[in-house]
């Protein structure tokens, strides 16, 4: 296994993503994103704009990834913001065939500064997501540690999710979901022991099987349906129906649950 635990000098967690990491395939991606972001959501009310996921960590595959992008803004989101997201989402995977797919998370600046929010939102944007536009709020936010107190109030909610899973019919969006949540769950259950922290969802399905060999084959299932989802829907109805429950109630023991929000 890769030494390399994602964290600074000082034990802090890295950020993870960089413009300059993005490859030359999805260079023409960002900039397309960059525009369209600017043109439907004007000063008054965008703050900032973050990509997060593979494409800003250099490991997109063409034809496979999806491009996953946070927005900031000034105020609490409307219907109407929520309008002009998905109609963005639709155009950026419509005429971009380097991706599979977009989506564009909406929050306000107050949210991702609350207190509420210090370990699981403003985590995601200081460490997890990438400037693309505008003021970076990371330089309003702590540096972080992998602790227990990160782990339970990023994903301490797993048995939350379980009965919208159960409920909505099985397919490509619901499997490339669960796959990556339930990976992101069962790496941070483990990651103050292993004391770093990665969202690659190969790594991150490694890293567990050390700690739980016996649930390492499924974990690294669940990695193959983050990525790529299968069509069988016995492989859904496994991590549905067997991991995410057993994974809920370990997590639960160990770390405790996410504050109520």
């Amino acid at each position: 296994m890769d030494d390399d635990h994602g964290l600074n000098p000082d034990g802090t967690i890295a950020r993870e993503g960089a413009l300059d990491r993005v490859t030359a395939e999805f260079a023409p991606v960002v900039e397309a994103a960059r525009g369209r972001i600017s043109r439907a959501f004007g000063p008054d009310r965008l703050h900032s704009a973050y990509l997060y996921g593979s494409v800003p960590r250099g490991t997109a595959v063409a034809g496979v990834s999806d491009l996953d992008v946070q927005l900031a803004l000034h105020g609490e989101p409307t219907e109407a913001d929520r309008a002009a997201a998905r109609e963005l989402e639709s155009a950026l995977d419509r005429e971009l065939p380097q991706i599979d797919g977009a989506g564009i998370l909406l929050s306000s600046t107050r949210v991702i500064l609350s207190e509420l929010e210090r370990h699981d939102l403003g985590f995601f944007v200081a460490c997890l997501c990438t400037p693309l536009l505008g003021p970076d709020l990371a330089a309003d936010l702590p540096p972080y540690r992998p602790t227990s107190l990160l782990a339970r109030e990023t994903n301490g909610d797993l048995a939350l999710l379980l009965p919208g899973w159960r409920a909505r019919p099985a397919g490509r969006a619901l499997g490339r979901r669960v796959g990556r949540r339930l990976v992101r769950t069962g790496f941070t259950l483990v990651m103050p022991r292993w004391g770093g922290w990665t969202s690659d969802l190969d790594r991150s399905a490694e890293v567990f099987g050390t700690y739980y060999p016996e649930r390492a084959e499924q974990m690294r299932l669940a990695a193959e349906t983050g990525r790529s989802p299968s069509p069988d829907p016995a492989v859904l109805r496994l991590l549905i129906e067997d991991l995410a429950p057993w994974l809920a109630a370990e997590y639960a023991s160990v770390h405790g649950t996410k504050t109520p929000r």
